[in-house]
């Protein structure tokens, strides 16, 4: 439902412009007072235009073209606010349209070709038919001459002038100026403000404003306004498209005089073409690469194809890049090892302090490497609690060794193209990580440390778990099969490095292929070491002090930091106090305080505030047993606290966020106690109408793990004897209902956190001694240490 805007459009199977015109223009036709009223979706349409529409002839066919075949055809044309036509209801059509005589009706298929000429306006007083066909009783609204005055003459000059404005801007605008040139002049200023309103690209409700402005003065107004943004739109559209054109006629000509260049260039033979370059550029990184005879055809076939290939094809990109990624991957390029045992010693200890046990394992490794000539086929996996310098041992195995050295952490991965990388066939698609550390390393046997490879997950886009399966088996990774490359890849000479803060939540197929070593907590000496060592000098070379000329910290000083602020079993809370200590000192300094700062132990609290731990903080008591646990963490005390709630009734009441293994735990200590009550010295009346409330304290930290059970027996026959345990006494055990003292995990992590809390005498399964004895000696120096098989043995020591 368009305007007519071109003389093709106007030339409608015989009927010319000017018969219509001529027909508008006769004043002895008589209108109806009933009309059929027509709905239009898209915008209002104006007296003295021409207007073809398209009609479903289904609905509207029959009346249409009996009402042409009568004397008189007219209809009235009326906007409905964008309803469709088949949806159309009366209440959408606007009060006033245009009543136009019907100058042609044909029928193609089932569209219905209507062509209408507008004659004037009309006002719809009732409806005689309120669904399709629609009719309503009208009045008209004849357009008589108007008298000539100062303001209508000024209107309609300007309204002209604007026209010819818009003339230059658009082509359009100067066909359809000509078309009503032909037939009316500046002498009928109604025609030519609805010819005016007609030209513009405003929307159907100023439109339709226009439409129903019966005073001429107004109407003009509003034409003038729609016209007047009409010709900042298209002065705006005009600068835009001279832009863009300018832009597209610079780089057209840019590219063609390269080109031109080029071929010149060519011809003179002092350059050759992008393609040319490219591919001998992947020639040259493959000269001093042995590469595989099944990655070398690929290779080939892959050159040949891009020597074919149309350069601004996408195909081209994707094989170009495709090279680029083969070409990089360091085939048969190897580092030397250093396997010098004695300068793998110096770095580790250099780097390391304590954590002799790992160290020395690593020196067994390379000297084993040393002897069969190659170190190549184990997977180390790093289990110790954070900050205990899991990464940095990574670092300093692969400076002993020479190698190059590429990390990256596994924590939150959940998509297994991390792993074996995407198929070409997607769009952005990329190798994985291990193609990646072999570009960025350059060399085939780097070092490359998975992080925190116990925080791996899954979703949808696979199990990268199960991906690696094959990276970090022995037998199946030298012929890997990135997804991406589509080749093989020998990575049987990467030593991986693995670290982890648990062993549950790592696969066990994983987890079988990989050689454990376990770091455990750093003792209060050895934190002592490593913060003067190592700590301290880095945080002051980020302050920006100078070592010992700007800021002393006492040996003291830094102990009491250990001890009252940061028991950890790592050392990363240690350096950030350290780092705070920094911090403050620059300020001291830049206040002009004189240097150096000395930082001593009664000093620390003016420093780092309160103290976060002290002497004070287990609690003492009947019914209080410290046992020892092991955590993500590290080693961790744990006081256990028993109490009689009242006497009212017998029963046992668990509290603390207890697991349910520990649950259990409890359950069995107290059904043992109960039932074995004369041998363990207590009267047997003591729990028969007595409320037990079993309680482990830091409620807020959920508890679980096989390992409190003698101890939570212990509470209860202090309790019930009524008697204080030792107060530097500390055990970890399960107990059975036979009274069998079972073994238990992580003794060595519970061995430290005992003598980081100056705990020196210890209960230990009889089943652990051989772990206790394989402890280092300056663990084990200044503890007591009990071995009990059953729990009798556990009873001789409490008291």
């Amino acid at each position: 439902m368009a305007r007519n805007q071109n003389s093709q459009d106007n030339d409608v199977s015989g009927v010319t412009e000017a018969q219509i015109v001529t027909d508008l223009a006769r004043p002895e036709d008589v209108l109806p007072g009933q009309l059929l009223l027509l709905p239009l979706e898209k915008k209002p349409f104006f007296p003295g235009q021409v207007l073809p529409l398209i009609m479903d002839a289904r609905k509207w066919g029959k009346i249409l073209k009996n009402l042409f075949k009568a004397g008189n055809p007219v209809v009235g044309v009326v906007y409905t606010g964008g309803q469709a036509p088949d949806k159309v209801q009366w209440t959408d059509f606007k009060s006033m349209g245009t009543v136009c005589r019907i100058h042609q009706v044909e029928q193609h298929d089932d569209q219905l070709h209507v062509v209408l000429a507008g004659l004037q306006r009309f006002q719809i007083n009732s409806w005689a038919s309120r669904k399709q066909p629609f009719n309503a009783f009208v009045s008209y609204f004849p357009e008589l001459k108007p008298r000539e005055t100062v303001e209508i003459k000024a209107y309609t000059t300007a309204i002209v002038n604007i026209i010819k404005e818009l003339l230059p801007l658009n082509p359009m605008y100067g066909e359809e100026l000509k078309n009503f040139l032909n037939y009316f002049g500046p002498g009928e200023p109604s025609r030519l403000a609805d010819f005016g309103a007609s030209l513009t690209t405003a929307g159907a409700a100023e439109l339709q404003e226009v439409l129903e402005a019966l005073d001429l003065l107004l109407r003009m107004e509003k034409t003038l306004v729609l016209l007047q943004k009409e010709v900042e739109i298209a002065r705006a559209q005009t600068e835009i498209r001279t832009h863009v054109e300018t832009e597209i006629t610079k780089h057209q000509r840019e590219a063609f005089l390269r080109e031109q260049l080029k071929f010149i260039q060519k011809e003179l033979g002092i350059s050759k073409d992008d393609r040319t370059s490219e591919l001998e550029a992947f020639e040259e990184k493959l000269a001093d690469c042995d590469v595989p005879e099944q990655a070398m055809k690929r290779i080939g076939e892959e050159m040949e194809k891009m020597a074919v290939l149309e350069r601004g094809s996408p195909e081209y990109t994707v094989t170009r890049n495709y090279l680029d990624w083969l070409t990089s991957v360091p085939w048969g390029k190897f580092s030397k090892d250093s396997l010098d045992l004695r300068k793998a010693e110096k770095i580790l200890n250099r780097d390391h302090e304590g954590l002799e046990e790992v160290k020395d394992r690593i020196l067994e490794f390379i000297g084993v490497g040393k002897m069969r000539g190659e170190i190549a086929g184990s997977i180390i996996l790093l289990v110790g609690p954070p900050g205990v310098g899991k990464t940095s041992l990574g670092r300093s195995v692969a400076n002993a060794l020479g190698r190059k050295f590429y990390r990256f952490s596994l924590g939150g991965m959940q998509d297994e193209s991390e792993i074996k990388g995407h198929r070409r066939t997607y769009i952005g698609a990329m190798p994985g990580k291990f193609v990646h550390a072999l570009r960025e390393c350059e060399t085939a046997n780097p070092v490359i440390m998975l992080d925190e490879i116990d925080k791996i997950g899954s979703s949808y886009r696979g199990d990268p778990a199960s991906a690696l399966l094959e990276v970090l088996d022995p037998e199946q990774n030298r012929d890997f099969l990135d997804h991406y490359l589509d080749v093989r890849v020998d990575l049987s000479n990467v030593l991986f490095i693995c670290t982890a803060n648990q062993l549950d939540t790592i696969p066990g197929p994983l987890l079988d292929r990989m050689e454990v070593m376990r770091l455990s907590g750093y003792l209060a000496e050895e934190k002592v070491a490593i913060a003067r060592k190592h700590l301290l000098p880095r945080q002051l070379k980020r302050s920006g002090l100078k070592s010992r000329g700007q800021l002393r910290v006492d040996t003291a000083a830094i102990r009491k930091i250990i001890e009252q602020y940061a028991r950890e079993a790592g050392v990363r809370k240690l350096e950030k106090l350290l780092g705070t200590i920094a911090r403050k000192a620059v300020m001291k300094l830049l206040r002009r305080k004189k240097a150096p700062i000395h930082v001593k132990s009664a000093d620390i609290e003016e420093y780092l505030g309160k103290p976060v731990f002290t002497d004070d903080d287990r609690i003492k008591g009947i019914g209080v047993v410290t046992g020892l646990a092991w955590t993500s963490m590290g080693g961790a005390t744990l006081d256990i606290e028993a109490t009689c709630s009242h006497k009212f009734s017998r029963g046992f009441k668990l509290t603390g966020q207890l697991g349910d293994v520990m649950k259990e735990s409890a359950e069995i200590a107290y059904s043992y106690v109960i039932g074995n009550a004369e041998s363990l010295g207590i009267d047997p009346d003591f729990f028969k109408n007595s409320m037990i409330h079993l309680h482990v304290p830091a409620g807020a930290t959920p508890k679980d793990g096989p390992s409190a059970g003698i101890t939570m027996a212990s509470a209860l026959i202090s309790l019930a004897r009524g008697k204080k345990i030792k107060q530097s006494l500390a055990m970890t055990g399960e107990i059975s209902l036979t009274g069998q003292v079972l073994p238990v995990g992580g003794i060595k992590e519970k061995v430290i956190a005992a003598k980081r809390m100056k705990i020196r005498q210890l209960i230990l399964p009889n089943a652990n001694k051989g772990d206790f004895e394989a402890l280092p000696d300056y663990i084990k120096k200044g503890l007591k240490v009990s071995f009990a098989g059953v729990y009798t043995d556990v009873l001789k020591s409490l008291f």
